[in-house]
C-alpha cells in the first residue's frame, strides 16, 4: 500500500512539474523595423531561480549591410531606464541574456524593441514596443 501511495504522489509531482514546465515554454520573438531584426525566442524564468527575469535567445541581425548604420536591442527592466544591447555593422550578433531587476527577486514587467542607429542627427528607427509582462 506504501508503494501504490509512492508511485501515485511521485506520478502527481511529475504531471505537476510538466504543467509548470509548459507554463513557462519558449515563444517565439521576431521584432524588426527596416535595416534591422532580432529573431528568436523568449522565456520567464521560474520564480524560484533568484533574480528570476525574462530569458531571451536569438540573432540581433543588421539587415541593412551597406547603410554604414549599426543596429541595437533596447531594453527596459521594471522601472530602471533604457539600455542597450549593441550590434556590430553588417553581422549578425548571438544574444542569450537574461533581464532582470537586481532589487527584487521576481521581475514583472520588460519593454523591449530592436533599432537602427542613424547617427545624432536623425532619429533612430525603432521597432514597435513590446511589453512583456509575467502573470
Amino acid at each position: 500500500m506504501r508503494k501504490l501511495a509512492a508511485v501515485v504522489v511521485a506520478a502527481g509531482l511529475f504531471v505537476g512539474g510538466v504543467g509548470v514546465a509548459a507554463a513557462d515554454s519558449e515563444h517565439r520573438l521576431v521584432m524588426q523595423t527596416s535595416g534591422a531584426a532580432f529573431v528568436g525566442t523568449y522565456q520567464w524564468d521560474p520564480p524560484n531561480k533568484v533574480p528570476s527575469g525574462l530569458h531571451v535567445k536569438g540573432l540581433l541581425r543588421d539587415d541593412a549591410d551597406n547603410d554604414g548604420h549599426n543596429v541595437y536591442l533596447r531594453v527596459k527592466v521594471e522601472a530602471y531606464p533604457w539600455g542597450e544591447v549593441r550590434g556590430v555593422q553588417k553581422k549578425d550578433i548571438r544574444i542569450d541574456r537574461v533581464f532582470s531587476d537586481g532589487a527584487v527577486l521576481k521581475t514583472k514587467e520588460i519593454r523591449m524593441q530592436v533599432c537602427l542607429d542613424r547617427g545624432s542627427f536623425r532619429p533612430d528607427n525603432c521597432s514597435r514596443e513590446r511589453l512583456f509582462a509575467r502573470r
